[in-house]
């Protein structure tokens, strides 16, 4: 693994909008940065943009709250529409509270409101519009990634990132949901330490660590700077480092102890 990488945050990106080719905005984007796509290059996306492009916007005054979104929102103080949209990305409801309602998204992840939120999403004239996450990270990363490639000539990868917040630490954190060209989860099992301790249980995020480490030049507030290019995490050579999606980083539940 190399001992050094670079990020940049693409600066000046216009504000995505519904139907918005990304490949073209991100390609625009790395050219008034001066920056040259390369082989093993990675692209971190913020999931709004995504989301944005993909038409994900849900206008609430559109929405009729069910039975059990009317209920469970009288128990946690929040707007049953609201609420009737989070239930219809989710599984199961994991816990709940007075202005928390944490569950389990249809793709897996275990999270705040199913990732439904209203920040950075503009609203018009009688419009309270909210995001919803991509219909399929997965598919967004890899759509992403072979239109870069096909206009730069390369081979990229691409992560999708959301921020998650953490059952026993404050604060928010960039969690990766989609991946493309990239080993998500880097399976270290079998190596050896530096003391040739072979290695148990070692395995390596990944795809969470790069949105962990875009998200400090992303921000979560008004930087609008989406997009952060990467470079110097290079896995060429390594038989254990292979391509694989996000959606392997999530614990399967018979191995999950705290649900």
């Amino acid at each position: 693994m190399s001992s050094q990488i670079t990020l940049a945050a693409l600066k000046d990106l216009p504000l995505v909008q519904a139907g918005d080719n990304l490949g073209d905005l991100i390609s625009d984007g790395l050219q008034r940065a001066g920056i040259t796509l390369l082989d093993a290059d990675i692209l971190v996306v913020a999931q709004k943009i995504v989301s944005k492009a993909e038409r994900r916007m849900v206008d609430l005054n559109t929405v009729t709250p069910g039975p059990a979104a009317r209920q469970l929102a009288a128990e946690i103080h929040k707007d049953p529409r609201l609420v009737e949209v989070i239930l219809s990305e989710s599984k199961s409801v994991i816990r709940k509270k007075p202005g928390i309602l944490i569950v389990e998204h249809r793709r897996g992840w275990i999270m705040a409101n199913a990732g439904v939120d209203a920040s950075n999403v503009a609203s018009g004239t009688n419009e309270e519009n909210v995001l919803l996450l991509p219909e399929d990270p997965e598919k967004s990363a890899a759509g992403l990634k072979a239109a870069l490639d096909r206009r730069h000539g390369c081979r990229c990868g691409v992560v999708i990132a959301d921020s998650f917040g953490r059952s026993w630490r404050l604060g928010t954190t960039g969690v990766a949901i989609g991946a493309a060209g990239i080993p998500s989860i880097w399976d270290r099992r079998g190596e050896t330490d530096l003391f040739g301790r072979a290695l148990q249980v070692t395995q390596q995020a990944i795809a969470d660590e790069l949105a962990c480490a875009a998200s400090l030049l992303q921000g979560g507030a008004a930087e609008g700077r989406p997009v952060v290019h990467l470079r110097g995490l290079d896995f060429e050579g390594s038989a254990t480092a292979v391509a694989r999606p996000a959606s392997d980083l999530i614990r399967d539940i018979s191995e999950d102890l705290f649900r």
